[in-house]
């Protein structure tokens, strides 16, 4: 398991892991572009319902490790989106003697095939639209807004299915899965139609949590009417 991962603007996946690790030793003793590696990356819903698994990602390419002047550019690709220090537990570590600190090496992934299986169905993903993708702004509260909506707001939550016309039943329990700046998606359990996913969209994309809690009061709004 990398310490931390960021992409970079080529798309490459950029891997903070352990000197020790079998990748890292890997790709020290292999000649450049010869090592082929695959990620598997698991989403799990913060939040507690059945078939937690949200989705699957498997990025296939070359590792390779980062050398020279990429090293200092990558380096500071991680430190600014990830808090690496406190991954590391580099302020523990600053007390052990230089030659007990655990060291640590950056590989680079260059992806060549991306496949995907989550809510929206599976796909192939171009490497290019990796590259040019940009993170969702709610990426780095989902899990704790989905965890409050579900103890504080339950039952706003669960008000949600008289949005579903037929499918909508009194007594579903009804817990939000997933958030992004596009909406939310709730599981509806319990009705004749069984375990079900339905996805709110917001009135448009929401940009920061005040835009999220504008769309909430109007999404809450509709379902209460």
């Amino acid at each position: 398991m990398p310490a931390a991962r960021t992409v970079n603007p080529d798309g490459d996946v950029i891997l903070l892991v352990s000197g020790e690790s079998t990748a890292a030793r890997a790709a020290a003793h292999a000649q450049d572009d010869d090592l082929t590696a695959v990620i598997e990356i698991t989403d799990v819903a913060p939040v507690s319902v059945p078939h937690r698994i949200r989705g699957r990602a498997w990025l296939a390419g070359w590792l390779t490790p980062v050398r020279g002047d990429d090293r200092a550019a990558c380096a500071a690709l991680l430190a600014e989106r990830h808090p690496v220090g406190e991954l590391l537990g580099l302020s523990e570590a600053s007390e052990l003697p230089y030659s007990a600190r655990p060291a640590w090496m950056m590989l680079r992934l260059e992806v060549g095939e991306i496949s995907v299986d989550d809510l929206w169905g599976a796909e192939h993903v171009d490497p290019e639209d990796l590259a040019a993708a940009e993170p969702d702004p709610m990426v780095a509260h989902e899990t704790e807004l989905l965890q409050h909506l579900h103890a504080a707001h339950g039952d706003r939550i669960g008000e949600l299915c008289g949005l579903l016309g037929p499918r909508g039943a009194r007594g579903m329990t009804a817990v939000p899965l997933s958030l992004d700046r596009l909406g939310l998606r709730v599981r509806f359990t319990g009705g004749a139609a069984g375990s079900f996913d339905a996805r709110f969209d917001f009135p448009e994309p929401v940009a920061d949590i005040c835009g999220l809690r504008r769309a909430m009061r109007t999404l809450f709004s509709a379902a209460s009417h």
